[in-house]
């Protein structure tokens, strides 16, 4: 589990019944969210979901998971950048996200062109609190003063 050793697993169990249960992101998909899978051989890797004009001129990357195997292989890499063609296509000048700083992944989204806008902490119901960075990738020729919510 991509958290473990960050939040509890109380948290972990809490935010996935908030956030991932089955209702939840069909919920989510008729709403305007859009998924996509990474596969290798037939065999899901990762996913990701999204949501274009989040904030104005933005694409909000909502999840991003890779399967401890796949990590490493591109799948990751390969999923942000299909969010960044959609964001594009969608025309959104920069995608957003919020990861915990203590993720390990902030180093992937550094990597991958994101840099730190802001901190925030999010109450998330239940005494349940998410310590984030809210992160921003510019799109290819788009300033950053373009992407300014």
């Amino acid at each position: 589990m991509c958290y473990a050793g960050i939040i509890t697993p109380e948290q972990i169990a809490y935010m996935l019944g908030r956030m991932y249960s089955t209702k939840v992101l069909d919920d989510q998909m008729m709403n305007g969210h859009h998924f996509l899978l990474s596969e290798h051989h037939g065999t899901a890797t990762g996913f990701a979901g999204f949501e274009h004009g989040y904030r104005p001129a933005r694409t909000r990357l909502h999840k991003l998971y890779v399967l401890p195997d796949a990590q490493g292989t591109g799948a990751g890499r390969a999923l942000l950048e299909a969010v960044s063609g959609a964001a594009v296509s969608a025309g959104d000048l920069g995608i957003e996200l919020n990861v915990n700083k203590r993720n390990p992944a902030v180093g992937f989204y550094r990597k991958n062109g994101f840099s730190i806008e802001r901190n925030e902490v999010l109450d998330i119901g239940s005494g349940f609190v998410m310590d984030d960075h809210v992160m921003l990738r510019p799109l290819v020729g788009c300033p950053a003063a373009a992407v300014d919510p």
